[in-house]
């Protein structure tokens, strides 16, 4: 059961959805359930949400709130990210609390990773 006053899901758009199941599949794992031409679901293990058929990109440039996804080893991840298909917008850079990064999904959506260390 969902809880109470959390956030549940999330959906992004994508104009191609078989290009954002092949990179979120290779670089983070997640799994997928298509709902017809236009929609699916992703799982990645413990959150659910889904894309959309849209010719549109979520991004911090156009006021879009950022997701950001954490990982242990940040510069495995970055390599991973781009061996996927995927493009760092912002390199890795200090802030409070860790490191982080900006990438793009082959979709144009903006997404953030971040780690303690």
């Amino acid at each position: 059961m969902p809880a109470d006053r959390r956030i549940n899901y999330i959906e992004l758009p994508a104009a191609d959805l078989e290009a954002v199941k092949a990179f979120y599949a290779r670089a983070f794992g997640w799994t997928f359930v298509d709902y017809g031409p236009d929609y699916v679901a992703f799982n990645d293990g413990a959150f659910d949400g889904g894309f959309f058929r849209a010719p549109l990109s979520s991004s911090t440039a156009n006021g879009a709130a950022l997701v950001v996804l954490y990982a242990d080893d940040l510069q495995a991840m970055v390599e991973t990210i781009t061996a996927a298909g995927g493009h760092i917008v912002k390199p890795v850079f200090d802030f409070p609390g860790g490191r982080r990064f900006h990438f793009a999904d082959p979709a144009g959506n903006e997404l953030a990773v971040w780690s303690a260390g």
